[in-house]
């Protein structure tokens, strides 16, 4: 007797990493709309109560500063989803089985959090166009370029933490703790020579920094050479692929 064998279409299995993963973050923003709006309240106080008492002509630098902190705070989220799928739900077990790979999953779910934090870059954006003057495209363009470099390199710092964290109430004070003082030794909301000398020194170790003084220089809110710009650009892509591949190695991929 003859049987029939049904004959399924081949599924794709390459090019699907990247959309799975947006879909995750779209669907936390699209069923839970305060996940989009918690990011732009953030910084919002701080603008705020800078607003109040720093002089109102380095308001557009601060809200340079604020896009800065917001993609930093990636990091944050991206700690906390990677430890929770880690020790919660043991999702990244079934990753860490398949031929996923460690990188191509940083960058899947630091993707995935990059979404929740897009609708606050385009608000702080809108409020820069509104506060200052016109600024060249090229100024623009280099906000973007450390606004990626930063998203990926605190992406992988925060992954990596995640991977030595063994219990759920250590995700919220650790990456709270962690990035918010990084945020704030960095000169995000004010210029590098507003600092006291001795956290003027430390500051130089932070690839935060080196956004900060190159966005800033790139916008003319401080003085800066195109030489000088050349170096900040160099120092920040340095310090990030060192820091970025120290975390890698200390990420903790399967458990022991």
């Amino acid at each position: 007797m003859a049987t029939a064998t049904a004959t399924l279409p081949a599924a794709p299995r390459t090019g699907r990493l990247l959309p799975a993963f947006a879909l995750i973050g779209w669907r936390w923003i699209s069923r839970n709309p305060a996940a989009a709006i918690a990011p732009i309240l953030l910084p919002f106080i701080f603008l705020a109560f800078l607003r109040l008492i720093a002089p109102q002509t380095l308001f557009p630098l601060q809200v340079v500063g604020a896009m800065l902190f917001t993609t930093q705070n990636i990091g944050s989220w991206v700690l906390g989803d990677s430890a929770s799928w880690r020790i919660e739900s043991a999702l990244q077990d079934l990753f860490v089985a398949s031929p996923l790979g460690k990188v191509r999953y940083l960058v899947g779910i630091a993707l995935s959090n990059f979404i929740p934090a897009a609708p606050a870059l385009v608000v702080l954006s809108i409020l820069l166009v509104l506060v200052a003057p016109p600024f060249p495209i090229v100024a623009w363009l280099v906000l973007a370029g450390a606004i990626i470099v930063l998203w990926l390199l605190f992406s992988s710092i925060g992954v990596a933490i995640s991977s030595r964290l063994t219990s759920q109430r250590e995700i919220w004070p650790v990456g709270n703790l962690f990035f918010t003082l990084l945020g704030m030794m960095a000169p995000l909301y004010y210029p590098l020579s507003y600092l006291p000398p001795v956290w003027r020194s430390a500051a130089h170790f932070l690839p935060t920094t080196y956004a900060a003084l190159l966005v800033q220089g790139a916008f003319g809110f401080v003085p800066a050479s195109p030489t000088t710009m050349i170096e900040y650009g160099l120092l920040l892509v340095a310090s990030a692929v060192v820091l970025a591949s120290i975390a890698l190695s200390l990420y903790r991929w399967r458990e022991r």
